[in-house]
């Protein structure tokens, strides 16, 4: 017997994907001084950088749009579930995993906002690879 995913989790899950995609612009610009160091780059790469930036930003409101839109479709057992939830479960885990092995070496400006930030957005992260690893291992179950 697989436990059922439930609706509110997943559309929390989503609501915090938006606020990830929202916060970002303000993380890069105040945290990270992200826009300074793109600067010191050759246009060509300062472009590529953006667009990047653009691309992670676009994932993230993606993916917490279509939680909130079609939760009961994420758990439904289809191939499309199944695509659709492992994609979103390797970006987040792959998120995770890329931010425990690379970013501890790095330090955050010592401003208790920003520590405490830190502390909630790595929560959200692992938050998010568990939901959508789970909706996963649940739609392969239930194929």
């Amino acid at each position: 017997m697989t436990i059922q995913i439930p609706i509110w989790l997943i559309i929390l899950g989503g609501i915090g994907q938006i606020f990830i995609a929202l916060i970002y612009p303000y993380i890069r610009h105040q945290v990270f001084d992200w826009y300074n160091d793109v600067k010191q780059l050759k246009p060509l790469n300062q472009e590529i950088a953006k667009t990047y930036g653009r691309y992670i930003q676009g994932l993230n409101f993606s993916f917490g749009f279509i939680a909130i839109l079609i939760p009961n479709d994420l758990r439904n057992g289809s191939h499309l579930a199944i695509a659709l939830t492992g994609l979103i479960a390797a970006y987040w885990v792959g998120k995770v995993a890329t931010q425990i092995a690379y970013y501890p070496m790095y330090q955050i400006p010592q401003k208790i906002i920003f520590m405490i930030g830190s502390y909630f957005m790595n929560f959200l992260f692992t938050l998010f690879a568990v939901i959508y690893t789970w909706l996963l291992i649940y739609n392969v179950l239930n194929n």
